[in-house]
């Protein structure tokens, strides 16, 4: 199954990406994880896009087009893939198309994650991500089971800048004004497939299940 995950900054993409990933045993591919790679290891592709991530604001698609494109072209795509974080423009989704064609990939279904502003303010003023794997939990929602202390490898967690109130809201403005246009171009081609996040990650894994029928 080809996936395409919509969603406020927040929403819970990652989280579900990562359990459609092991139900299906296909590759979630965030560009946010491969950004934040590169600025750990303090590229030149990771300084720039830290300027933009760090104001709440997206990444040019020059910065993220041939990174999914070549990625898209490894064998363990070849049963299909989650798109977690791309697109995340009307432009970029076109060029998602064109490349998918060029590819002869048909992309099977774009699933929405649909919160409202108000909660995902309140996620991710308690969001936390592990310093070393990446792993996201929530003080509230989801916390480690260890104050502090990454469940998988044991390393610190810690509240991104990105996740600080004034960025949050600038980052959902960004959303509205620039990727919520994508829902509708999703539905237009009968893509579109919406589920409403609850508060609990099983709930809502259990309702994504559903929608995908899997």
């Amino acid at each position: 199954m080809r996936i395409v995950l919509l969603g406020a900054p927040g929403a819970g993409k990652g989280t579900q990406a990562k359990t459609i990933s092991d139900k299906l045993a296909i590759p979630q591919i965030s560009t946010g994880d491969i950004f934040r790679s590169n600025i750990k290891g303090n590229t030149s592709l990771g300084i720039k896009a830290k300027e933009y991530i760090d104001k709440g604001e997206l990444v040019p698609d020059e910065l993220t087009v041939e990174i999914v494109k070549d990625r898209l072209g490894y064998p363990d795509c070849a049963k299909g893939f989650i798109l977690d974080g791309f697109p995340r423009t009307i432009p970029q989704a076109e060029y998602l198309d064109k490349v998918l064609t060029e590819m002869n990939i048909n992309l099977d279904v774009t699933l929405l994650i649909d919160v409202k502003d108000e909660d995902i303010i309140e996620r991710m003023s308690g969001r936390r991500v592990c310093t070393n794997c990446g792993m996201t939990y929530n003080v509230v929602f989801n916390p480690t089971k260890i104050e502090g202390i990454c469940d998988v490898c044991n390393s610190p967690v810690v509240q991104r800048a990105d996740d600080a109130a004034e960025t949050v809201l600038n980052r959902l403005k960004t959303y509205h004004n620039q990727t919520q246009p994508l829902i509708q171009y999703y539905e237009n081609v009968g893509k579109l497939v919406v589920v409403t996040g609850a508060d609990e990650v099983e709930e809502t894994s259990a309702r994504v299940m559903k929608a995908l029928e899997i």
